[in-house]
Order: C-alpha cells, then sequence, then structure tokens
C-alpha cells in the first residue's frame, strides 16, 4: 500500500479529528489541517500533500469547492470532497473541478479508505 501525504480542509473540529486519526489507522501521514480556504492555500502551498480531503461547506468564504479549483489549478494534488451536501447545484460546481472522490458524511472508514485508495492511485 502506498502511504499517501494527506491534508484535511474541514472547519468541524470533530471530523477533523476523527478524520486525522482514521488516516493515520490506516498508515497513510496525516500533513496539516486548515479550517478556511486562506489558511488551506497558504499551508499546501508549504507542505505540498499529494491528497487534499476538502470540505464543501467552510464557515468562512470562499468555500471548498472554490479552494478545490485554485489547488487544482496551482497543483497536481487529488481532491478529495467531504460534504453533507448532495444537491445538484454543488455536484455540478464539484464536478468542473475534477475531483478524485467525493464523500458524503457521515462517511465510514470503508468508504474513507476506498477514496484515498483512489486519489492516491490516480
Amino acid at each position: 500500500m502506498h502511504k499517501a501525504r494527506i491534508f484535511i480542509v474541514e472547519d468541524d473540529d470533530i471530523i477533523a479529528k476523527t478524520t486525522e486519526w482514521r488516516i493515520k489507522k490506516m498508515g497513510h501521514e496525516f500533513c496539516g489541517r486548515a479550517m478556511n480556504g486562506k489558511d488551506a492555500l497558504e499551508q499546501i502551498a508549504k507542505i505540498k500533500p499529494e491528497i487534499v480531503l476538502m470540505d464543501i461547506s467552510l464557515s468562512s468564504q470562499p468555500d471548498g469547492i472554490t479552494i478545490a479549483g485554485e489547488i487544482k489549478k496551482k497543483y497536481d494534488m487529488a481532491i478529495v470532497y467531504l460534504t453533507s451536501r448532495t444537491d445538484e447545484e454543488t455536484l455540478a460546481r464539484a464536478r468542473a473541478t475534477h475531483p478524485n472522490a467525493y464523500l458524503v458524511k457521515p462517511f465510514d472508514d470503508k468508504d474513507l479508505r476506498v477514496a484515498i485508495e483512489l486519489a492516491a492511485g490516480r
């Protein structure tokens, strides 16, 4: 198994910490977390992770889809969306950024593992 370097953009502490724990339990490297888009872009520029787990509905603007689009333009990184939103408008916007996976909250360990494996094998 490839040990991926994973960065989380999530503004909910419980979800972020649980996801971090799951990532480590799977044997991957957790390399950081941001709670908003501005911090995410700054940290990702320095850290250069392989995979970004991106919450779509961040508490501050811009949202996760906008940030993911910027990341995709600048870097060769996989994006896995984490969201509770499944409406057509959100799906269409997310699809336009060519994500590697889309996980609907709450997700289980198996779903996260599959999404990471797909993203790591891109």
